[in-house]
């Protein structure tokens, strides 16, 4: 196992490391909030209400698996999460410290708080399992960068937030030979859908495939779930396609757009997205977002930017390897 330095830095007197608590659902919405305002891009913000669902993912306590810094009145101004992502091999950690507190050493004493959480999810690991941390921050913010360097962390990946503003009316879509649009049914398709989206990302870095438990929980317990955003294109019997769509923080957001592999270059991906436009434009919304891998092995960042959209934030992700072994996909 690789030795870890985890003690927590010294806190300022006045500030206080504890235990999140479910009452600090919303002081944590927003502290998140004001720190993707500072980074120049709240639409990777998250509302109360969807911090809520997200805490409520099975296998995992806010009460033991997050934690706070607090200020002597009670203000949160530091949040750490840790979240076994696969089989206890694959972790991940979420840091957030508030801009007017930066340069505090907040982050190192995080970072080390959710670290030791870590390690002891690699006792639960299979033997012989490779175990890491995986954490990503907004590419301008060096106090990050630096912190997770220090604590063992190697820069591993590049991600895009990337938009388009719409002046007009997008061009309409293409569609390949063969394929229509069917309304999302959720009682008779969500299977389907769910396999066609495993299928569609298993070549992806860093992808897992989802439980149906997981995947209905977190697409359809959100309050704005609207089913009529969800564009679908089908073959026949089966599912070519999908872009699954939702109103997020003001803007339109393409949350997973994918093409099954017997269907790529054929111009579906782009009609999916130019459909998706369409939709979204139509109802007033004339910003789009996604979130995009930089090294995106299907091209899809070439696809992003064909269709007129740019890069808006870039984000990088650190890996720590806390014991050698096999990969889970080996």
């Amino acid at each position: 196992m690789t030795k870890l330095q985890t003690q927590e830095p010294p806190l300022d007197s006045t500030l206080n490391l504890r235990a999140t608590k479910w009452a600090d659902v919303n002081a944590v919405a927003q502290l998140i909030y004001d720190v993707c305002e500072a980074d120049g891009d709240v639409t990777v913000a998250v509302t109360p209400d969807e911090l809520t669902n997200q805490w409520k993912t099975e296998k995992f306590n806010p009460e033991t698996d997050t934690y706070v810094i607090e200020t002597q009145d009670g203000q949160i101004i530091g949040y750490g999460e840790f979240f076994d992502s696969k089989d206890h091999a694959h972790l991940n950690a979420d840091i957030y410290v508030h801009p007017r507190f930066k340069g505090r050493g907040l982050i190192k004493t995080l970072l080390a708080r959710v670290d030791e959480r870590a390690l002891e999810d690699v006792k639960l690991a299979a033997p012989g399992l490779r175990v890491f941390i995986r954490s990503s921050m907004d590419g301008k913010d060096e106090e990050a960068k630096k912190a997770h360097e220090e604590a063992g962390y190697f820069p591993v990946r590049f991600s895009w937030r990337m938009e388009i503003k719409l002046d007009e009316m997008p061009p309409s879509p293409v569609w390949p030979e063969g394929i229509e649009l069917r309304p999302f049914v959720r009682e008779e398709q969500s299977r389907a859908v769910l396999d066609a989206v495993n299928e569609a990302f298993r070549d992806h870095w860093g992808s897992h495939e989802s439980t149906f438990e997981d995947w209905e929980r977190s697409r359809f317990a959100q309050p704005d779930f609207d089913p009529s955003l969800w564009v679908i294109a089908w073959d026949g019997n089966e599912i070519a396609g999908f872009s699954l769509n939702r109103f997020r923080m003001g803007i339109g957001w393409v949350s997973t757009l994918g093409v099954r592999r017997p269907w790529r270059k054929k111009g579906l991906g782009l009609a999916l997205l130019r459909q998706s436009f369409g939709e979204f434009y139509n109802r007033g919304m004339k910003t789009i977002g996604l979130g995009v891998d930089a090294s995106n092995p299907t091209g899809a960042t070439r696809l992003y930017q064909g269709a007129g959209m740019y890069i808006a934030s870039e984000f990088i992700t650190y890996d720590k390897e806390l014991r050698a072994g096999k990969s889970l996909e080996e």
